[in-house]
């Protein structure tokens, strides 16, 4: 199970890759090992306002359906419309396949590092 250094991460399972005023979001290896073979990921409308903590979207495996939260507060830019059919890519490159973009309106705080996250997750 991998846990990239260059990464933040939530309580949630989310992937944080912070690029200036925006973060790129996505699920863990962990969450997505636990979720099993996705087949659909519901992606958020690109405009949407945002609190950290909100429920952003959803991705449904065979097992089971979890929800995706915002990382931190501000406006979706962009959702990967890529994943649209190829679900799978997710629990093949879980840390390049991302699933959507936020513009933060304020500082971005409160994320775990990696050693941190592993630590949680207990692997």
């Amino acid at each position: 199970m991998k846990f990239p250094g260059d990464l933040k991460y939530t309580e949630h399972d989310e992937w944080v890759r912070v690029e200036g005023d925006t973060v790129v979001v996505g699920i863990t290896d962990f969450a997505q090992d636990a979720l099993g073979e996705l087949v659909h990921v519901e992606l958020p409308d690109v405009g949407k306002k945002v609190k950290a903590g909100d429920e952003v979207c959803e991705v449904e495996s065979v097992k089971a359906v979890a929800s995706v939260y915002a990382p931190v507060t501000g406006e979706i830019v962009a959702a990967n419309a890529d994943l649209d059919g190829n679900e799978g890519n997710v629990n093949s490159d879980p840390y390049g396949s991302w699933l959507f973009k936020i513009k933060a309106s304020g500082p971005i705080t409160g994320l775990l590092d990696a050693a941190a996250y592993q630590g949680k997750v207990g692997k």
